[in-house]
């Protein structure tokens, strides 16, 4: 086979063959080996260089990225919609502050969808995140209004749609664009969340972007997958960012010392009770984790 050299961004990854989208096709290829020896392995998302070679297509360069996440694993995300539902399952406060906290660190601003409000409303979630200064759309509150809003967002940019197992996901972009037909399933009533109907992260094009359905996750996917420095914590809680540089002791936890400007904000209301205790659980995790 003739030598090819193809710029492309890989759209999925599963069993040891990444497909790679370039100009003209879809192409399935192999990863060289180059990339094992530097601890590399190739997302979804990435922008690759592809070469044509004995038996089919290889990746022989991965692009720098802007930002990447383990879970779920996907490169260059521009937009992150996490999907949370009122019920089956519920809001979870520190679910969310935590993938809010990794989205933070890797310079995405997430937009929070909620569903299913139509079974049960969620006010005291949407109210906190809005107040936080987030987007939070309720999907139920107007259908047709939410799906426009996101459409618009979807433009031009690679889009991520995650959450937990159960809210949604799938669904929603259903909605969004019928054309995808993606799989969904109703909740396991014995375990009261959902059975996982996406088995990897798959980019699909749509509306001048690309959006990409993910599997579904729980709070010690994160726990397992994602590490942050225990100083680094605070200024990914935005409404902390104000008030930082005024406490008292230089190294300030945030947590119980005195003259921390942090801790009054939140006394005065300033800031959330239920966002600063996340905080204070994140930050004695990873001050609890063990480093290797």
């Amino acid at each position: 086979m003739a030598e090819l050299n193809n710029n492309g961004i890989i759209i999925k990854g599963i069993g040891g063959f990444y497909y790679v989208k370039t100009a003209d096709s879809v192409l399935e290829c192999k990863a060289k080996g180059i990339f094992r020896k530097r601890g590399i392995t190739p997302l979804a998302g990435d922008h690759v260089e592809v070469i044509g070679e004995e038996g089919g297509y290889a990746i022989s360069e991965i692009h720098e990225r802007k930002n990447f996440f383990q879970r779920p694993p996907i490169a260059n995300v521009d937009e992150f919609f996490y999907v949370v539902s009122s019920v089956e399952p519920r809001p979870n406060y520190m679910v969310a502050d935590r993938l809010i906290m990794l989205c933070e660190q890797r310079g995405i601003t997430p937009v929070i969808l909620i569903t299913k409000t139509d079974l049960a409303e969620a006010k005291e979630f949407i109210d906190l995140y809005r107040s936080v200064g987030y987007t939070v759309i309720d999907v139920m509150a107007d259908e047709k209004a939410a799906l426009e809003q996101v459409e618009a967002m979807i433009e031009g940019n690679l889009c991520v749609f995650s959450g937990n197992s159960g809210v949604g996901k799938s669904t929603f972009l259903n909605k969004l664009h019928p054309g995808l037909g993606l799989n969904t399933a109703e909740i396991s009533k014995k375990l009261g969340r959902g059975k996982h109907t996406t088995r990897a992260v798959e980019l699909y094009e749509l509306y001048g972007g690309y959006v990409a359905d993910t599997p579904g996750f729980s709070a010690l996917d994160f726990e397992r997958a994602e590490k942050v420095p225990k100083e680094d914590i605070a200024k990914y809680f935005i409404e902390f960012r104000p008030y930082l540089d005024d406490c008292f002791f230089t190294g300030c936890s945030h947590r119980t010392e005195k003259g921390c400007a942090v801790l009054e904000a939140k006394e005065k209301g300033l800031i959330s009770a239920q966002r600063h205790e996340d905080y204070c659980y994140l930050y004695d995790e990873a001050k609890n984790r063990p480093e290797y």
